[in-house]
Parts: C-alpha cells; structure tokens; sequence
C-alpha cells in the first residue's frame, strides 16, 4: 500500500504499509465517512459513528477481525482510547502495526487511539502518523505530535 510523500521521505516519495501488520489490515478500511458510510459502519463497530467517538472501537473491530484480545480484555470502559494503556505489551519505538494513544482534549479521560504508520520531523518537531477511525470524521491516515502521546502499546502474542 502507498501513501503520498507527506507521510514519510522515502525514495520514491511514498511510505508503503507493511504487509501482516495491524496497519497494513487497517488499511482495507480506509476512507469510509461517518456520514457517507454510517450503516456500514454501525454494522462493522458496533456504535454509531455520528453519536460516539469511535476511534477505540475501530481499533478493537480491526483486533477482532484479526483474532486478537481487544481493550475489552483489560477495560471496563472499551470504548475509550486510554482503555489500550493497559492493552498489549508497553514498547517506548513504534513499528507498523503498533497502538499508540494520544492526549485529547482537557479531561483525563479523553484521548485518541490508533496504528502506527510512521514517524516524520517537521520544523525541529516529532509526529507520528497513524491510521485511525475518527480522524476527519473518517478512517484515514493523519498526523499527531509525538508530545501528546501517552503511550505506544504492541499487541500481545496470542
């Protein structure tokens, strides 16, 4: 899978996505909209996308699909992203396929939650792109900064 030259430098100006990586199994599900495609993603999360913040669900839909214990596991509250800081095995570098979670907003519940794709330096600056659910209101590729990750977490062997 290729993405546009903005995600990471590589020689031909695209990143490619990993095969057998949660990323790489993410990616099939890339640009559904929750508005465009909101039946069919009820239907594969679980929760409606217009009335929840879906991105934990996302990440657990994509574990489960891939036999994998999901947030569930370890949380009594799944559907949060700081539900995955307990999840999997705790690792300070990424790799595709990785979770990492990132600060959202001023409560100490809130977050985000999705794959690792790559790392990228922007003015002197650490970001992180990932492929997530309820990032522009769709799956898709986007860029957090590294100073509001909270913690990167690989999934646990089964």
């Amino acid at each position: 899978m290729l993405f546009m030259a903005a995600c990471a430098k590589a020689t031909d100006d695209t990143i490619r996505i990993s095969k057998s990586t949660l990323t790489h199994k993410a990616y099939y599900w890339i640009g559904l909209n929750e508005n465009k495609n909101r039946n069919e993603l009820k239907d594969i999360l679980g929760v409606d996308p217009v009335r929840v913040e879906w991105c934990a669900a996302f990440v657990n839909m994509v574990l489960l699909e891939n036999d994998l214990p999901t947030s569930a596991s370890v949380s009594n509250h799944p559907l949060t992203a700081r539900s995955f800081l307990r999840w999997g095995e705790k690792v300070t570098e990424p790799t595709q396929g990785d979770v990492l979670i990132f600060k959202r907003g001023s409560s100490d519940w809130q977050g985000h939650v999705a794959f690792y794709v790559s790392s990228a330096t922007l003015d002197g600056k650490l970001y992180y792109y990932v492929l997530g659910g309820n990032q522009e209101d769709k799956v898709s590729v986007d860029m957090y900064p590294a100073s509001k990750l909270l913690g990167i977490r690989r999934a646990p062997k089964v």
